[in-house]
């Protein structure tokens, strides 16, 4: 599989906070670096499985920046540091250490259906112009 090139976010495209966070980055992600591939699109499922994830398992998200697969906490917080103040803040959640950070965030994503609807609108305009697949 080729990786897309630049700087990418996978998300599960059917839960309520992952394509909430995929518009939320396409809004302040200002310089446009993030591109973005649903999960369950083909190339999502074989960036799930070149990062030795089950590519139907979507309880995370995939962030890649400057070549480097981040998942869990440590996504959000590499995200987070690219799109720039105020948000670049958010970035030093990266300080909790792995084991108890990743605990709160496979909660959260365990119930993420349970939080809201299980299929989202539409992408907005500006998401669809930066969606791979």
């Amino acid at each position: 599989m080729t990786q897309p090139l630049g700087d990418l976010i996978v998300f599960d495209a059917e839960c309520l906070f992952s394509p909430g966070f995929a518009r939320f980055m396409t809004r302040h992600d200002r310089a446009e670096r993030f591109r973005f591939v649903a999960a369950q699109s083909r190339t999502g499922q074989d960036i799930y499985r070149a990062h030795g994830l089950d590519p139907f398992d979507w309880s995370t998200n995939i962030v890649i920046v400057d070549g480097t697969a981040y998942t869990k906490l440590a996504a959000f917080c590499a995200a987070m540091r690219v799109i720039g103040w105020p948000w670049r803040a958010l970035a030093l959640l990266r300080l909790i250490p792995a084991s108890p950070g990743n605990w709160i965030y496979d909660r959260i994503a365990r119930n993420r259906y349970a939080f809201g609807r299980r299929s989202c609108p539409l992408p907005s305009a500006a998401l669809r112009g930066r969606l791979i697949e």
